[in-house]
């Protein structure tokens, strides 16, 4: 039985970059132990493959020359494709016949931060089980004895069509005479992986891209821009008349949309566009979608109506899609943006939510607030974050608990109460849904003063 995972958390690894565990060293250890989890050894007419790549951060450099150091010591080939989107590492990683996909980057946190995740040959992110394993494995005397010599040492490449063969995959997604033209469309790639790929595709469907946060420089990825601030892209489709606007976060694996009139259209609202148009043509499976602890209330009222269910699953996208396969059902996501399109990709993608967004526009002659407006109507919901000095477990904090008693008291069964820790991010996370937004975000604001009072960082 694998035991307690110390690095990985609910996205693969995440921290300061230069700093442990997001060190070229820890990097080395880390693809050596992944090639012997998966037992990626060099036999007669079989040489194992891993594909690495990255998002726009400074440190992306360092961290993927580290990692397929650790990958070629351990005798596998590495190919290094650079810059992409998570979902196109994803594609990729089975449409290259790769064994393993490694992808650098730490999505929607700011540039100083970097991270590492990990797809299987199939294109999906590892279980729990596997990431115990490999950190089992970090640093370990089993690991200390395997060194391949001479011939049996693992080669580094680098891949130049990564980023075009994405793009044709996007593109496949969608009916062959499928155009925008006629469109002006805002793309906000919060200056990270989607850079070149999310504004080529867009133009070469056809449509007029007004370009935002599409000049990375290592320093700037996520920063007053992309899906993290999507009034951003808001203002742009204000300025320019737009007729919709798209924001990724730093990887590109989810996205928020912004309709005509600037205003936001988040995870939540996109799923019930379209699981409606999917169950209308019998395209969705299981007459179920799903999505997470986070999921507003109103969606989950609007499946009803329509005669479908709503699985709940914990925070985090891989354990939406864990559910998805098991469970037999072929969209599933997450308020923040994160969309699974199962019969496309493995993973979320915000460039083929989009296009998905897009074509249902397109194939019922509305505008995205024509759309948006009747597929659900939301519950007033609250997010607050606080930041914390340690993950102490909220049942052990008896002056919250009481707290949070109170709080459901208050709420008299006509709402929802959620406090998590984020699995990223040194932060506790407090969800409260009610009838009434000024008192519940009265009873949010309550609940964060006595979190940061117990273990706020200072």
């Amino acid at each position: 039985m694998a035991g307690k995972r110390q690095y990985f958390g609910t996205d693969g690894i995440r921290g300061r970059a230069n700093l442990h565990p997001m060190t070229p060293e820890v990097m080395v250890e880390l693809g050596r132990a992944l090639a012997m989890v998966f037992r990626l050894t060099r036999r007669p007419g079989l040489e194992p493959r891993v594909l690495i790549g990255k998002d726009t951060r400074r440190s992306g450099y360092m961290l993927e020359d580290a990692l397929a150091a650790g990958l070629c010591s351990m005798g596998v080939d590495v190919l290094q494709v650079g810059p992409i989107p998570t979902p196109g590492l994803a594609f990729l990683t089975v449409d290259m016949r790769c064994d393993a996909g490694a992808m650098i980057s730490a999505s929607h946190n700011e540039y100083g931060d970097n991270g590492v995740k990990f797809f299987s040959g199939d294109g999906f992110k590892l279980p729990d089980e596997i990431e115990a394993r490999i950190e089992e494995l970090m640093f370990s005397e089993d690991l200390a004895r395997t060194r391949p010599v001479g011939a049996e040492i693992g080669r580094a490449r680098r891949i130049d069509d990564a980023l075009g063969r994405y793009n044709v995959f996007l593109k496949k997604t969608l009916p062959p005479s499928f155009r925008l033209d006629g469109l002006r469309i805002a793309v906000d790639c919060a200056n990270g992986a989607s850079y070149k790929v999310a504004p080529t595709v867009l133009e070469e469907l056809g449509a007029e891209v007004v370009r935002v946060g599409t000049t990375p420089n290592g320093l700037n990825i996520n920063d007053g821009c992309g899906a993290l601030h999507p009034d951003t892209v808001a203002r742009t489709v204000r300025e320019y008349r737009a007729d919709m606007g798209i924001a990724l976060d730093g990887d590109a694996d989810r996205v928020i949309l912004v309709d005509e009139r600037a205003q936001i259209v988040d995870g939540d609202q996109l799923l019930a566009m379209c699981a409606r148009e999917m169950s209308r043509r019998g395209a969705l499976s299981s007459d179920a979608i799903v999505g997470t602890v986070m999921s507003n209330l109103g969606l989950e009222r609007a499946l009803e109506g329509m005669g479908l269910r709503l699985v709940r699953t914990d925070v985090g996208d891989r354990y939406v899609v864990a559910a998805m396969v098991r469970e037999k059902i072929n969209l599933g996501g997450e308020q923040s943006g994160h969309v699974i399109f199962l019969d496309h990709n493995t993973t979320g993608d915000g460039m083929l939510s989009a296009l998905q967004v897009l074509a249902l526009m397109r194939g019922e002659g509305l505008t995205l607030s024509q759309l948006a407006r009747g597929a659900m109507e939301r519950v007033p919901q609250v997010l607050r974050g606080v930041r914390v000095r340690e993950k102490i477990p909220f049942e052990e904090l008896s002056d919250l608990q009481r707290t949070l008693e109170t709080v459901e008291a208050a709420l008299e069964g006509r709402g929802r109460l959620l406090v998590r820790y984020s699995g990223t991010e040194p932060l506790a996370r407090v969800m409260l849904e009610g009838e009434d937004e000024v008192r519940i975000a009265e009873l949010a604001d309550e609940i964060c003063a006595e979190i940061s009072r117990a273990i706020g960082e200072g």
